[in-house]
């Protein structure tokens, strides 16, 4: 009996001892989760935080996008996240579940409404077992859903299917400066903020952005409100509204316009822009390839902005500014002759050329060689103004260095100056590269009277919460290249390639305003070959740089179109007129541009010079300012073409008969209107082929014809005659 007590003793002892550890041990975990707050590494204030305490984001609104009217160009607008609840601790009432109870039923009704297989929502919804999320998204499929959609799905009335409301980047004017504007989206899937990825979303993200909020609030098990508890709020900062210098009415001219062309034409590419040259102000500005920033339909044809990114060879509208060169330094003579079709540069064997194969027209005013767009007149005043005179004006203009406009990536283009015939190529566009940007604030020096306005987009930043201006961009000038009085003068030069009938600027003239500017046409390097292309009469980049009313120029059009599909019969200069005149009238009559008269070279009558002698007759020509064409070799005049009394302009030819034998003359580089007017007068029998300017006659100039005749005229356009030249 001792011996059995003796051992009970001992085994309570042991007993006692082992809970004694036990308790000691536990009081020691106790002692220390006491002290330091933490088990296994980890604050246990922390885990109940992320148990009980609730919280979201407010998620700040993204800035606004406008015009220079406050017409909206970019905004946020309400878009849901179609979100799916699958743990069934929600569900406190049976009778009203708060998840999904009916997975099969679910994905069959939600496959309906968006773009996911009915087998893929299946399988998110059937998710069971420990490792089963709380709740579940459906992607891309499931996001940017609109109110209305959001609002069939609620009717459908499915358990666990709720949604999370989220803001949308919205468009409202579709294809519109697009690659101005740029777009923005969310990063990922994860993510809910809105960001931009091009464009002026991108490069003022910062701005548009804003700091998000947030709400904090304790909860139970489930994550519902306890009662009593305070919820902490931080408001958010939405984004600062950022107006552009677009004027959308004028931007949907353009738009239009280019849209229509691009469709006809089918160019490689396409870029135009309108600017206020008093202010710099860049009122519209688009190109093709394009895209639609709310679904990017497009983007990936182009996504780089050509306006300020690209650089290209000018052509000939880059004479504007060599000519303004020229008239600043008093080297400009309007009526000075020289002998054009071919220039040789001292140790070049091949001449520059003008664009008939080098004929030229003759010996003609240096006004006429601007009016044909003649490369060897602007050699020749290249000679005049001197090699380091025009590189300075190179510099003046802004040419080699970006405009600082304020987008990202701006070109700085590469003016080709080093070797003699860079410098004679340059100063009529070729070899040289520029930006469309460049061009427009050098264009402003001419059409503001001398002072050359820097380009700019971003009229002001305004903070929504106060309607306080934050940021507001000025005129700012750029640099005054020339004088008032030149830029004055070189509107009137400019203004003679519209208004003249042989002036490669014809058809760019409008009903209701005077024009000034210069067309041109550039040649295409091909990186292929590493020389410019050829082969067909549409492989250059045909443009137009023109600024109206001519006086007091209110707006500069830019205009280039590069190979387009031309039908028999259209040059260049057609398609880039198709944008630049509807867009120039419209936008002049939108602005309230009072119209003008159409004004031509002095209109005036033509006198009546039949019977005079022919000394008599071609000096009443001349005081009329036009010019005689004399046909044979008597001493007075039988016949005029056109009659006395027409109407005729400063400038146009007067073809006038005498009572001698009759001699053809050198019709090269003549419309096809002054070639009737020598057949009418001597009853030659006219046969036509070709259209633009005479390059061939069957009968040499001097020989002499007689009545009933056979005359064969071959004519060709420019771009045709370049063609022919580079062969």
């Amino acid at each position: 009996m001792m011996k059995k007590r003796s051992s009970m003793n001992i085994g309570a002892a042991i007993l006692f001892g082992i809970f004694g550890l036990l308790f000691f041990i536990i009081m020691v975990r106790f002692v220390t989760i006491q002290v330091t707050g933490e088990v296994d590494g980890k604050a246990l204030t922390a885990e109940a935080a992320k148990k009980y305490i609730k919280g979201h984001i407010l998620e700040a609104k993204r800035g606004s996008i406008y015009d220079n009217n406050g017409d909206v160009i970019a905004e946020d607008t309400s878009a849901y996240t179609l979100v799916a609840i699958l743990d069934s601790q929600v569900t406190t009432d049976p009778k009203k579940p708060k998840h999904v109870t009916d997975p099969e039923k679910t994905a069959e009704i939600l496959s309906e409404y968006i773009d996911m297989d009915k087998s893929e929502i299946y399988k998110k919804l059937n998710q069971k077992g420990e490792n089963a999320p709380y709740q579940v998204e459906f992607g891309s499929a499931g996001r940017d859903i609109s109110h209305q959609q959001m609002l069939e799905i609620k009717e459908e009335d499915l358990p666990g299917i709720t949604f999370r409301k989220e803001s949308k980047r919205f468009y409202p004017n579709g294809t519109f400066s697009s690659h101005l504007i740029g777009f923005a989206q969310k990063k990922d899937e994860e993510s809910s903020e809105t960001t931009g990825m091009m464009g002026v979303e991108k490069s003022f993200n910062d701005i548009l952005s804003g700091t998000n909020g947030s709400v904090q609030y304790k909860s139970d098990v489930w994550g519902y409100l306890l009662p009593n508890s305070e919820e902490h709020v931080t408001p958010p900062k939405d984004g600062d509204d950022i107006y552009l210098t677009l004027d959308k009415k004028v931007q949907t001219f353009l738009e239009e316009a280019m849209s229509q062309v691009e469709k006809e034409y089918k160019p490689k590419k396409m870029f135009a822009i309108v600017s206020d040259p008093k202010t710099g102000k860049i009122l519209a500005m688009t190109q093709r390839p394009t895209f639609h920033p709310d679904d990017r339909e497009g983007l990936l044809n182009n996504w780089t902005n050509t306006i300020v990114e690209e650089t290209f060879e000018p052509g000939s509208t880059f004479k504007s500014y060599s000519l303004a060169a020229a008239v600043n330094e008093g080297k400009f003579n309007p009526d000075e002759l020289y002998e054009s079709g071919k220039y040789y540069v001292d140790k070049v064997p091949q001449p520059i050329k003008d664009y008939n194969y080098g004929n030229g027209w003759g010996t003609i005013s240096y006004l006429e060689g601007v009016q044909h767009s003649s490369n060897v007149a602007f050699a020749n005043l290249l000679d005049k103004l001197g090699f380091e005179t025009f590189g300075n004006y190179l510099n003046d203009f802004g040419f080699g260095k970006p405009t600082g406009v304020g987008l990202p990536n701006e070109a700085e283009g590469s003016i080709l100056y080093h070797y003699p015939i860079e410098k004679y190529t340059t100063i009529f566009g070729q070899g040289t590269t520029v930006t469309p940007l460049q061009m427009i604030q050098a264009e402003s020096a001419i059409a503001n009277d001398g002072k050359m306005m820097k380009p700019y987009v971003i009229s002001k930043v305004v903070d929504p919460n106060t309607n306080k201006v934050v940021k507001e961009t000025k005129p700012e000038v750029a640099g005054n290249p020339i004088t008032k009085e030149s830029a004055q003068k070189t509107r009137e030069y400019l203004e003679t390639t519209v208004t003249s009938p042989e002036g490669t600027g014809a058809r760019f003239a409008l009903d209701d305003y005077r024009v000034s500017g210069k067309s041109g046409t550039a040649q295409i390097p091909d990186p292929a070959t590493g020389r410019y292309k050829s082969g067909a009469t549409n492989n250059y980049l045909f443009s137009f740089m023109g600024m109206a009313p001519a006086d007091d120029p209110e707006l500069i059009v830019y205009v280039g179109i590069q190979e387009p599909e031309l039908k028999e019969g259209e040059i260049g200069s057609d398609p880039v007129a198709a944008v630049f005149k509807p867009v120039m009238q419209n936008s002049l009559k939108y602005l309230n541009i009072k119209p003008q008269e159409k004004v031509t070279l002095k209109k005036s009558s033509l006198p009546d010079v039949k019977d005079l002698s022919v000394k008599e007759a071609k000096a009443e020509l001349e005081k009329a300012g036009v010019e005689p064409i004399i046909l044979g070799k008597g001493s007075t005049v039988t016949k005029q073409s056109p009659p006395s009394g027409d109407k005729i302009l400063e400038g146009e030819r007067v073809i006038i008969k005498t009572d001698g034998e009759t001699t053809l003359p050198d019709m090269t580089g003549w419309s096809i209107r002054d070639v009737f007017k020598v057949a009418g007068l001597t009853d030659l029998k006219l046969k036509v082929e070709g259209k633009g300017y005479v390059v061939k006659q069957s009968i040499k100039a001097g020989t002499k014809v007689k009545e009933g005749q056979a005359l064969e005229v071959t004519f060709k356009t420019p771009q045709e005659q370049m063609e022919k030249k580079k062969e």
